[in-house]
């Protein structure tokens, strides 16, 4: 499905199903940001509370975790988006309508 870390094949290799015309734009992007912000931020909060370090505690704990976080659920739900708008016929099949 992928060709690089992000990038979106043009095709499914096995059933010819198409991804070019595929447009997720930020989809995937905005749920990450409300998801993972939303748990970052509670985390932070809890640290803060319980421990009260220093700012530069925080900027060494949630920046790198916000920036590994991210890329690493962005192409979960970059594949997610796909399999939905499978799902519910968004996607153009090419060979996939000769299988069935």
């Amino acid at each position: 499905m992928f060709v690089g870390l992000l990038k979106i094949a043009k095709q499914c290799n096995d059933c010819g199903l198409e991804f070019r015309s595929q447009d997720l734009g930020d989809g995937a992007a905005v749920f990450i940001v409300l998801f993972l912000g939303f748990f970052l931020v509670g985390m932070a909060v809890v640290v803060e509370v319980q421990f009260g370090p220093p700012m530069w505690v925080h900027l060494c704990l949630w920046t790198p975790t916000t920036i590994g976080g991210s890329i690493f659920f962005l192409r979960p739900f970059k594949a997610l988006m796909i399999a939905l708008h499978f799902k519910h016929g968004l996607l153009p099949t090419g060979k996939a309508n000769k299988i069935s």
